[in-house]
């Protein structure tokens, strides 16, 4: 339901509350040799490099409704890229009233974008077993904001803009403002979920996890994809090039990594 103006809490001066949103996301493949490993790194490379990056944390910084103060973005060698923004909260005459809505918000290298208040980064993590022919890309994205900007607006247009088999999603209020009798307001915006961010279709396309404490307003998702096809994850062949035992051990390898990095330990 949405609030009308006089529903609305009524803020002494500004909004000191720091609001954070952790994305973090994986891309698993398999890539037996090591042809096949460097030439997914450097198609990982390509793919999120820090000019792509970049345009990502922009449509973030556009989504939650900041502006852009100062970018600062690197590639590195061999792989992997970061970039930061930092932004302010852009002139808000009057709060949307969707702003306090649980809903998703719209779709879809290393940049970081600073704020004066808030800032916008990414860095990527290629990388490789050195024995099981498993490569892994992953990418760590954190949105923090001060003021009435909502990073929650973002995640669904950061959940479409990757390729991703496992995510893990974290949320934080932190600190406190005051309504206008001077008490104090450690949040100001009802939520019992990161889920309620996420659109139903997404969430029917994973397994999901939460762990919250709500007394200290710290919200955490975990994400794995259902669905399996072992072509998604060979790179530049497919599953007929090979056998049904080579198959079914591909399979379980990969199974086996995707469990390990969703549960968070190694599986024996």
């Amino acid at each position: 339901m949405k609030l009308t103006p006089d529903q609305r809490i009524q803020l002494h001066e500004f909004n000191n509350l720091t609001k954070s949103l952790s994305f973090n996301m994986y891309d698993i493949c398999y890539t037996k040799t090591k042809e096949e490993r460097e030439a997914y790194i450097e198609y990982i490379d390509e793919q999120y490099n820090a000019d792509r990056l970049t345009s990502i944390l922009n449509t973030v910084s556009d989504i939650i409704g900041a502006h852009v103060l100062n970018t600062a973005k690197q590639d590195y060698v061999p792989q992997g890229a970061s970039v930061t923004l930092l932004v302010s909260e852009g002139p808000v005459v009057e709060v949307p009233t969707e702003s306090f809505e649980e809903s998703p918000g719209p779709l879809p290298s290393n940049v970081v974008l600073q704020l004066d208040k808030s800032h916008i980064t990414v860095h990527t993590y290629p990388e490789y077993h050195p024995d099981e022919g498993i490569s892994t890309f992953r990418a760590d994205i954190d949105v923090s904001t001060c003021g009435e900007i909502s990073p929650l607006k973002a995640l669904n247009y950061l959940i479409h803009s990757f390729d991703t088999d496992i995510m893990t999603i974290d949320y934080r209020v932190r600190g406190f403002t005051r309504d206008i009798n001077g008490h104090k307001l450690f949040i100001d915006h009802e939520i019992n979920s990161i889920q309620n961010y996420i659109p139903e279709e997404v969430k029917q396309m994973f397994d999901m996890i939460d762990v919250n404490v709500y007394q200290e307003n710290i919200f955490h998702t975990k994400c794995k994809l259902k669905a399996f096809d072992l072509n998604n994850y060979l790179f530049g062949y497919t599953k007929d090039k090979l056998s049904m035992e080579e198959q079914q051990e591909i399979t379980d390898g990969l199974k086996l990594e995707m469990d390990e990095i969703f549960y968070g330990k190694n599986i024996y």
